[in-house]
């Protein structure tokens, strides 16, 4: 069966820019990695491959001797990476970062006193309408009384507290998938920001999961109107410096390509991916 489908990292691109959207998701135009994304991946793994040791390894110098190994088998999938250094020093440099992103996370959380019910969870679910909502949640914990926390790790900076409920949207959708997958609604989000130390919760409810239902629908009426239309006009925003696609885009005096049938025709009916 063919649906449609939609991540909560692309639902986030459209809302910030329509054009954006279409280069990645439509055209499907490469990006170059970029060096904070690619530690994110690194921390990422990191992270993930601590639990899978017993909890009494699970010390801070372990962790950060998992960088190295886990940075050779990121290059060994990914060799174009290594070319976002430019010298040994610069590499260097970037892995004591890692390294650091890492140490941070030990005075959040202390992993040996938690044994996750999941990490690194694929979620498929379909929603009102047929539209199917994709993602992968970074870890779920389960308490003795049954209670859900989905955890995600972030490597930036928390974001100021009036751009907070958007920084939660992606949680929100998670709880949603995890809801009408499970029939559970997780007792609490949590982001975990390494950069800065600081953590976002939300304790969400079930009027609160409805509208994001409904957001999230409306967002995807919008996105095949502009698919249907042919038209993703791009939103100049303070995060334009880090898109990868200025040199296509009009706000910078560039000319996107013409628009592929067969990738609107892919977006509109995405053919869902086995887990």
């Amino acid at each position: 069966m063919r649906r449609a489908a939609v991540s909560a990292s692309r639902a986030k691109d459209f809302q910030q820019c329509p054009l954006m959207f279409r280069l990645r998701a439509v055209d499907r135009l490469p990006e170059s990695p970029k060096p904070a994304a690619v530690r994110g991946t690194l921390v990422h793994s990191v992270l993930e491959r601590l639990y899978d040791l017993p909890a009494v390894e699970r010390s801070q110098e372990v962790a950060e001797r998992l960088v190295d190994p886990q940075w050779a088998a990121l290059l060994s999938r990914e060799p174009e990476y290594l070319s976002m250094f430019p010298t040994d020093e610069e590499l260097a440099t970037w892995l004591t970062q890692a390294r650091s992103l890492v140490a941070n996370y030990f005075r959040m959380e202390n992993p040996r006193r938690l044994e996750p019910a999941a990490r690194e969870r694929l979620i498929e679910v379909e929603v009102g309408g047929g539209l199917l909502l994709r993602g992968y949640v970074d870890r779920i914990d389960k308490a003795p009384n049954g209670a859900l926390r989905v955890v995600d790790y972030k490597t930036g900076k928390a974001p100021q507290e009036r751009y907070a409920a958007e920084a939660l949207f992606q949680m929100r959708f998670y709880a949603l998938m995890i809801w009408r997958l499970d029939g559970v609604i997780p007792a609490r989000l949590q982001l975990i920001y390494l950069g800065d130390g600081r953590t976002l919760t939300l304790d969400p409810t079930e009027w609160e999961l409805e509208e994001t239902e409904r957001e999230v629908a409306a967002l995807w009426e919008r996105i095949e109107r502009a698919a249907q239309q042919g038209s993703f006009e791009p939103r100049r925003s303070p995060l334009c410096p880090w898109c990868s696609f200025q040199s296509l885009c009009p706000v910078f005096g560039g000319t996107p390509p013409p628009l592929p049938a067969d990738g609107v025709e892919n977006l509109l009916t995405a053919r869902r991916t086995q887990p």
